[in-house]
């Protein structure tokens, strides 16, 4: 009998879709937020997961986030299940590497043919499998479909690289040798003008890709990445994740339309830099980096006010002064380096 974890904080729906289930001859287990779910996930390897969006302790983004990460589990098929069905909602989820997602309210056949259709293609990627030892070409061929799918296989293959904090992973004009997913820690990439002042391009933090920009082997990095942190990265070489690329075409698409969202995030960064003002440019920085870094946004920043600076496309001395000004305003308190919000929807309002 195949098992079904649910994940879903209405009661109702939960036991309701929990009955529907066990009379079409699951077993079914279930949990009332993600923190529950995971643990239960860890404790009884269900067949497949059918998850909300939308909870309390932690959302459906985390739960697959936290269970992609984790060995035992990263493998079990994932449904997402919500009201919401905007499409960046759905794209979000999709590369996330949830395996379908289907929108409430949902019939019994809906729901049932949804959960078939993904145990049918986990069997058959098990069988595979098991016929013989796993490899690369064995990965590639059948399981890069998603950019999560892509992100396993960097877990599973790729080499590993530990960096500390302020180090540099990579400078402008080195050779581009490798593709790198953030296992721990956050990265900032960033290039220098011709009067010295260093431009931060982009933040990334744990699950993301990135080097990206340049993945033919041996071409110059147009950027310099830096550790902010503590890191642990894993990395595919740049011919490798080239194969990847031109043998898996529907990854291909979903990896262009990543490139596309991060030329956009950079279009509106410059648009920003070239007509905010200076609170609202401060404001928009430290909900970037705290969103980046932090699981809560509320929590402690630990970052350097000319990093803030550099993403901000201000003087570190006219950033100082904004951030004085926060201070009186009760948006945000210092202690140090570190910087914490206190008022995070009038700082959204601000940016």
């Amino acid at each position: 009998m195949k098992t079904v974890l649910i994940i879903e904080d209405d009661t109702v729906l939960r036991e309701n879709t929990a009955e529907l289930l066990e009379l079409s001859n699951y077993r079914v287990f279930t949990a009332s937020n993600g923190k529950l779910g995971v643990d239960l996930a860890k404790k009884e390897l269900p067949d497949i997961i059918v998850c909300d969006i939308m909870m309390p302790e932690l959302d459906g983004y985390e739960t697959l986030k936290t269970l992609s990460r984790t060995k035992t589990t990263k493998y079990i098929p994932f449904i997402f299940l919500s009201a919401k069905i905007e499409h960046n909602d759905v794209r979000k989820g999709m590369n996330m590497g949830a395996d379908d997602y289907i929108t409430k309210p949902f019939d019994e056949e809906e729901l049932i043919s949804a959960i078939e259709s993904r145990l049918a293609k986990a069997a058959i990627l098990k069988d595979l499998k098991g016929k013989s030892k796993t490899t690369k070409e064995d990965v590639n061929t059948f399981q890069i479909k998603t950019l999560n799918d892509l992100k396993i296989f960097f877990d599973d293959f790729g080499k590993s690289f530990s960096y500390s904090k302020d180090s540099v992973i990579y400078r402008e004009a080195d050779h581009s040798n490798h593709i790198f997913l953030i296992h721990k820690g956050t990265v900032k990439c960033h290039q220098i003008d011709e009067l010295g002042k260093e431009l931060v391009t982009a933040l990334y933090k744990e699950d993301d890709l990135f080097g990206y920009n340049t993945f033919i082997d041996h071409q110059p990095r147009r950027e310099t990445a830096t550790a902010i942190e503590d890191t642990q990265l894993q990395g595919v070489s740049a011919s490798e994740f080239k194969q990847i690329i031109n043998d898996n075409h529907i990854m291909a698409l979903e990896f262009l339309q990543l490139l596309s969202d991060d030329l956009l995030d950079l279009k509106h960064q410059l648009l920003d830099m070239a007509y905010g003002s200076v609170n609202r440019k401060t404001a928009a920085t430290i909900i970037k980096f705290a969103q980046t870094i932090n699981r809560k946004p509320e929590d402690p920043i630990k970052i350097s006010r000319s990093d803030l600076a550099s993403v901000a496309g201000v003087a570190t001395e006219t950033l100082i002064r904004a951030l004085t000004s926060f201070k009186k305003q009760g948006l945000i308190t210092t202690e140090g380096r570190n910087i914490k919000v206190l008022d995070l929807e009038r700082l959204k309002q601000m940016s």
